[in-house]
């Protein structure tokens, strides 16, 4: 199977990981985890303006910002930007010491100071010629509040009151904090 931009372009994903044989997405626990983490930040991101343009804008002027098409980077330090101003990022990337970023916490700031201290691509940069095979073919993707309730009901998370050693979920039977010793230093 071939790979498929989602939402936004940038971000790859394998068919097979994500679609079932009918086309339909699958379900998010038979998505393998890395995957499943950017699908699920697409949600979030899909509707958000490009980078550049809040930068030149920013908050008060937001409406003029065009939206994201395009995703760079990891999740949660991605880079949104739109069609405009990927050149611009391709630059930074390529020539202005962008790679050296790649999979850092630093990605996104580093391009946004590079961005706001005035670095720009040449006029006559080219970026990148996307070829849209069928951009209709995909199916819809699943609704961003259905996505963000089922991660929610997946999580199982307990409250433990240290204090006394109870637990206050039903299924503390087999916690047993005598052995605990909150005391120990540990090395640092």
């Amino acid at each position: 199977m071939a790979k498929v931009s989602i939402g936004l372009r940038g971000w790859r994903f394998e068919e097979s990981e994500v679609f079932t044989a009918d086309g339909e997405f699958k379900p998010l626990d038979e998505i393998p985890e890395g995957p499943r983490e950017r699908l699920v930040r697409l949600t979030y991101l899909v509707e958000k303006p490009c980078d550049a343009c809040y930068l030149v804008h920013g908050e008060e002027d937001v409406e003029r910002c065009a939206p994201a098409t395009i995703v760079y980077g990891e999740p949660n330090e991605e880079v949104l930007l739109c069609t405009d101003h990927e050149a611009d990022f391709l630059y930074w990337y390529r020539e202005a010491g962008g790679t050296a970023h790649r999979g850092e916490p630093t990605f996104r700031d580093a391009f946004h100071e590079w961005f706001a201290g005035g670095g720009r691509a040449p006029d006559d940069y080219a970026g990148l010629d996307h070829v849209e095979t069928d951009p209709g073919g995909l199916p819809d993707p699943p609704d961003p509040e259905e996505i963000h309730s089922r991660l929610n009901e997946e999580f199982e998370g307990r409250t433990i009151d240290l204090r006394d050693g109870e637990g206050t979920a039903e299924d503390d039977e087999d916690l047993d904090l005598d052995d605990v010793d909150l005391g120990t230093d540990y090395p640092s």
